[in-house]
């Protein structure tokens, strides 16, 4: 690919059908079918795409260590499609253990990259971590278009991780996420919150952001925000899926980050 290209990204927020991977796989290659008529370079999905917040599958039907099925399927999806794809994240066993992971597939169907999630949602009601094992490795994953820094939901709390990931040469943050508010939470007010930390993040890397959230009813207790949105550098909100099960689409200039290294090399000073 030519660096002065544009890069277009498709992002894809829903509610996916609680254990249904087999439903939820459909609908991720139905949205990309829409959306097929235009140039896509990066498709992202959200945490848990492919099982929605299901304890059960998360236990008794997690993905292997190369992701399973789940993850072939997505490998046949970004050949059909010629496009890379940050696939949300899925359970993944490895030795006895069970960690939230986003696998990175490249054009060709390959794996590129795997991201463990390491900040663990233990907090107002979450449990992660009596379940999940905390991953302990920044990824940047080297794309056909640059690099990738990647979170996985809470992650996106904690800058200085998005500050190493930008060391490590990321151009775009990606954050897949099951971002959950109490279902009698002050709506605006947390939408707000959430789009202040996508503009910060943006801004203070002076990168990209995509952020890939579910939407809708999670539970008894909670909802997803939904709000995916792609964020420029600028803070600029280029794309915003709102409360709607969408795909938002928006074609971005890593040369202006570039640029921005150059003349501002934030990353690079502590």
């Amino acid at each position: 690919m030519n660096t002065n290209e544009l890069v277009s990204i498709l992002c894809l927020q829903y509610n996916p059908k609680i254990g249904d991977k087999e439903f939820n796989l459909n609908r991720v290659e139905e949205f990309i079918l829409q959306n097929s008529d235009k140039k896509l370079d990066l498709v992202v999905l959200p945490e848990f795409f492919s099982t929605g917040i299901d304890h059960n599958s998360f236990l008794n039907f997690p993905e292997d260590e190369q992701g399973g099925k789940t993850i072939e399927k997505i490998k046949e999806i970004a050949k059909k499609f010629n496009t890379n794809i940050v696939a949300g994240s899925v359970i993944e066993k490895s030795e006895n253990k069970l960690y939230n992971t986003s696998f990175v597939i490249n054009r060709t169907g390959e794996i590129v990259a795997k991201y463990r999630k390491i900040h663990l949602f233990n907090y107002n009601g979450g449990t992660e971590g009596q379940r999940i094992t905390a991953g302990n490795e920044l990824v940047a994953a080297e794309l056909d278009f640059g690099k990738v820094g990647l979170n996985i939901c809470y992650d996106f709390r904690y800058p200085l991780m998005q500050k190493n990931l930008v060391k490590k040469g990321a151009e775009i943050l990606v954050c897949p996420t099951a971002w959950c508010i109490p279902n009698n939470a002050d709506y605006d007010l947390m939408c707000d919150i959430w789009h202040t930390v996508n503009k910060t993040r943006a801004y203070d890397n002076l990168v990209y952001v995509i952020s890939c959230n579910q939407v809708g009813k999670a539970n008894e207790r909670v909802s997803n925000i939904g709000h995916s949105m792609i964020v420029s550098p600028d803070c600029e909100v280029l794309a915003n899926a709102k409360n709607e099960e969408c795909a938002i689409y928006s074609q971005i200039d890593l040369e202006k980050v570039r640029h921005y290294k150059k003349e501002y090399p934030i990353a690079d000073i502590d």
